[in-house]
């Protein structure tokens, strides 16, 4: 490499200061009409996540540590109420969040984007103040791109990084969206990204070792962004070339195996975040193909799980050391997290109940005698074909049953429902707000599900925040 080379690849404009420029400056009024519409499904999908996730085991702790912690009344905590200090209350409430594993998914990313962004977004805007629906969707439209677009442009597959990109990603995502919310400038920004580089994390062993700390990780990274926001407002200087520095994340955590033109190219006018899915299942998206193929075989043959000799599970590569290894721990689930992360479990709840359901991943569900038994008859394989034409992507998934009598059935799904190709109605997401209302650690009031659907689908035009946050905190105030 020639001296003259190095020093233009030294002088390079990092990446980060094209997102901190996007993320500063994104305006709702700009925005097309498609894209205030997904943002505010995502509101609406993320908050009704969170209040089924609070009663979520592992919540308790956090939140009794929060009320422990006490401080300044800066930002409300989802169902419990209370105010608490802005970075604490976003922990929280983005735990929350994700506790059920029911929040969205973009199937080609292999991440969630909203579930870091929103909480964040919700914690620096009352941190400011006075903050309009309209810039809540601006925040949040600031997030949920920078996640997706980092997602789509890692070409490093999860399980061989050891890095969920949920929580990896979204310390950046939430950064930007927290940082919009609080009304950072461009320079603010910028610093905001390289402050939080120095807290970015987020492993893949907590999946595998069945770790509640699954479910917290995103909430650390919104804890993270919120402290970012405020120092860069102070005037802290961050790492000034975040992605593509000499040390920079791109190559400590991704090996460089990242397309950073991918993230630039049409940052601003082109919305990955339109790719976004959302779940039908409180489950790990790589469950859903599986569940959703065995919906279809059950419709079909029309028979019980006694007339069963085996189900075989065919997915790709990523997806069976994700969802089906170990095989032991996978065909009989001893904790929720197990349960939520097993193709056999999933399979065999979808032929005796016709669906999955929150009950099935409750301490109850998990004693069922009669899903276990037929668990232990589903064997999950790597379809090599598949495996080659999906790769890092979400898994489809191949369902052949074996009938005692000798009759097989076979279906096969390869996007699951909530994919942008097989969308959820708006009554699904109805029904889905309140079946998560009603799982709330504490009784709301009835309505809470319909007041939550109609406040996020005005957004745009509310004042502020407060009637979003008198939902969420479970207040009866008008």
């Amino acid at each position: 490499m020639t001296a003259r080379t190095s020093a233009a690849m030294a002088v390079k404009p990092d990446l980060v200061n094209d997102l901190a420029r996007f993320a500063a400056n994104i305006a709702a009024e700009q925005l097309d009409r498609a894209v205030v519409s997904a943002i505010k499904t995502n509101i609406l999908d993320t908050l009704s996540c969170a209040l089924a996730g609070s009663s979520a085991p592992a919540i308790a702790e956090v939140t009794g540590l929060v009320r422990e912690w006490g401080g300044a009344p800066q930002a409300d905590m989802f169902v419990f109420g209370g105010k608490y200090p802005a970075h604490h209350a976003a922990w929280a409430n983005a735990g929350m969040s994700h506790a059920r594993d029911y929040d969205d998914t973009h199937d080609a990313a292999v991440l969630h984007a909203g579930v870091s962004s929103v909480p964040a977004a919700l914690a620096a805007g009352q941190l400011r103040g006075g903050l309009s629906g309209a810039e809540m969707i601006a925040a949040v439209t600031a997030g949920i791109e920078t996640t997706c677009r980092l997602g789509i442009a890692t070409r490093l597959d999860l399980i061989e990084s050891g890095f969920i990109y949920t929580s990896l990603l979204g310390y950046f995502g939430a950064t930007a969206a927290a940082g919009r919310a609080l009304g950072l400038t461009e320079s603010e920004m910028l610093n905001a990204f390289g402050i939080v580089y120095s807290s970015v994390a987020g492993n893949h062993q907590v999946t595998r070792d069945a770790s509640l700390m699954k479910r917290l990780q995103p909430g650390l990274a919104a804890q993270a962004a919120v402290v970012a926001v405020q120092l860069a407002r102070r005037g802290i200087r961050g790492a000034q070339h975040v992605f593509e520095g000499a040390d920079g994340f791109f190559r400590v955590y991704l090996r460089n195996h990242v397309d950073a033109d991918e993230v630039r190219k049409g940052l601003g006018q082109r919305w990955e975040l339109l790719n976004l899915g959302y779940k039908p299942y409180p489950c790990c998206r790589a469950v859903h193909t599986a569940a959703d193929a065995t919906a279809l075989a059950r419709a079909r043959a029309q028979r019980p799980a006694s007339d069963i000799e085996t189900i075989r599970v065919g997915v790709t590569a990523p997806g069976y050391q994700m969802v089906c290894a170990p095989e032991a721990v996978r065909a009989a689930p001893r904790t929720i997290v197990e349960a939520q992360f097993s193709i056999p479990y999933a399979v065999a709840a979808t032929w005796i109940d016709g669906t999955l359901r929150m009950n099935h991943f409750t301490n109850d569900g998990l004693r069922r005698r009669d899903i276990l038994d037929l668990a232990a008859r589903v064997a999950a394989y790597v379809d090599q074909d598949m495996d080659r034409d999906w790769g890092r992507f979400i898994t489809p998934a191949a369902v052949t049953v074996q009938f005692r009598d000798g009759q097989t059935m076979q279906a096969r799904v390869d996007y699951p429902k909530g994919h942008p190709r097989n969308p959820m109605t708006e009554a699904e997401f109805a029904a889905k707000a309140a079946d998560c209302a009603s799982f709330a650690d504490r009784s709301l009031a009835p309505d809470t599900a319909e007041r939550l659907t109609a406040t996020t689908a005005r957004l745009e035009t509310a004042p502020d925040i407060a009637e979003l946050m008198r939902i969420m905190t479970g207040s009866m105030e008008a």
